[in-house]
């Protein structure tokens, strides 16, 4: 039996980079998948065929996880059409980067609401369902600078930190009806985002990391499956690196 057969997982921010691969490696690990994202483009359409050629059933949402009604409406229009979300993955996130004394409102604003709003917003609205079910896994995807911070993203580590002490809070708060949360932390992965980096930087990137390298959105996405799995059952309010063993 595949890991995953017979859950749905819900995945945001899935039409690209790390949220696409979660999405393909889930639905080969058996399950059914719905994603969002903002815009239903060739790389949402993409998807929703590739997941549905791997023989599950797929259904992509056009959604902006930063809404708080939107959020509501698209996660009742999932558990009507897949009548059940065994596993959130809250993995919608943006980088507006730079240093604070350049920073403007709108680029803390608009980074704290889709990294970190989106994942109250998801959360709560897919705790009505979950606590029916008594049972359910919540992945959300912070950072390893919302561990240790770094220079030049203040609004990005303060969104990844705030998702870690959500987290935390989740876990204690609904794990009493068999609902568990946790945290992954990904260090430098190789994705869209960081093909604009010079080799140069991506250098010291890697000199930085003790395997010397960096990670794969597989990487990630295999971890998400064994959140999602029932060999995790016994795992809740955790914050998972992958890194590489970056942050020690």
């Amino acid at each position: 039996m595949k890991l995953l057969e017979g859950k749905v997982v819900l995945i945001t921010g899935a039409a690209r980079g790390i949220g696409k691969a979660i999405a393909v490696e889930c639905a080969k690990a058996g399950a059914d998948i719905a994603f969002t994202d903002v815009k239903k483009d060739e790389n949402f359409t993409g998807l929703e065929k590739e997941l549905t050629g791997l023989g599950v059933k797929a259904k992509g949402f056009v959604s902006n996880a930063a809404d708080f009604e939107n959020s509501q409406k698209t996660v009742d229009e999932i558990v009507k059409e897949f009548e059940k979300i065994d596993v959130l993955v809250n993995n919608a996130g943006i980088t507006r980067d730079g240093l604070l004394m350049r920073m403007t409102e709108e680029q803390w604003d608009l980074v704290i609401n889709i990294n970190l709003k989106s994942v109250f917003n998801l959360t709560k609205a897919v705790q009505k369902t979950m606590l029916k079910q008594r049972s359910g896994s919540i992945i959300n995807m912070s950072s390893v600078v919302g561990v240790s911070g770094n220079a030049g993203q203040s609004n990005y580590s303060a969104s990844k930190a705030g998702i870690i002490g959500f987290t935390k809070s989740i876990a204690k708060e609904l794990g009493s009806r068999n609902i568990r949360c946790n945290a992954i932390a990904p260090g430098f992965i190789e994705t869209e985002m960081t093909e604009v980096i010079s080799e140069e930087a991506k250098q010291e990137w890697y000199n930085k990391i003790p395997l010397h390298r960096a990670g794969q959105p597989k990487d990630v996405a295999n971890l998400v499956i064994f959140l999602g799995s029932d060999m995790s059952d016994y795992i809740s309010g955790q914050v998972i690196n992958i890194c590489g063993g970056m942050n020690t």
